[in-house]
């Protein structure tokens, strides 16, 4: 793994690990790519499909809200991209094959530096987030209304969910609510295992593809 700083360094990296790709281009986009990036992607969608390449994109479900992106999104899907929507998209990820990954060094900063990461031992641990983020997105084109749901909790968890899903730690959680820390792991246990969820973040992404999240009258905790 290296950590690259130098913005030409960083283009220059993306550039030979695109050259080098063989079967798979796998990338996340937690936000709107501009023009000149825009132009770029579809050139480099056009030289990989050619060669056989399976080019996959995942963004983040408000991108197709936004014109130039949803045109973005439809010039990509028209060449033969894969494209997913999702209501969480952790981080900016591009993965070549099993070998290559490009990671932020910060994820608020975009321009702070990559992580360039080289190896199957390495890249296969970001190739399964992106897996499962995946399998979780919905297909572009496709309807995906929110569904109802989290009639079931009360009050005090559907506070915690929202507080869970902006990143809030538990010790925190229980400040807010009032109650012991225990009592906060027990709400939160139950939310995840209303929602089926193995992990806080796959708790997350399930309440807010269920629409869980929106609900009238529910408020959030931002992390701190």
């Amino acid at each position: 793994m290296e950590i690259v700083t130098d913005l030409s360094r960083m283009r220059l990296e993306r550039a030979g690990i695109s050259e080098a790709v063989a079967r798979n281009r796998q990338t996340m986009h937690t936000g709107a790519v501009s023009r000149e990036e825009s132009e770029h992607t579809l050139d480099e969608d056009r030289r990989q499909l050619a060669r056989g390449v399976r080019v996959r994109a995942m963004y983040g479900r408000r991108a197709s809200s936004v014109p130039d992106m949803a045109r973005h999104l439809r010039d990509r899907a028209e060449l033969g991209v894969e494209i997913r929507l999702s209501p969480v998209v952790p981080m900016n990820m591009f993965l070549a094959d099993e070998n290559f990954a490009l990671l932020p060094t910060d994820l608020h900063d975009h321009t702070a530096g990559a992580i360039v990461a080289r190896g199957s031992a390495v890249v296969g641990s970001y190739l399964a987030l992106y897996e499962y983020c995946w399998q979780c997105a919905t297909p572009y084109g496709e309807d995906s209304p929110a569904e109802p749901g989290g009639d079931g909790l009360s009050e005090q968890q559907v506070a915690a969910l929202h507080m869970l899903a902006s990143g809030v730690k538990d010790e925190k959680i229980a400040r807010n609510l009032g109650v012991s820390l225990r009592t906060a792991s027990r709400l939160l246990s139950e939310i995840m295992q209303e929602l089926g969820a193995a992990s806080r973040f796959e708790a997350g992404v399930k309440a807010a593809r269920l629409g869980w999240l929106e609900a009238k009258g529910r408020t959030s905790e931002s992390p701190t």
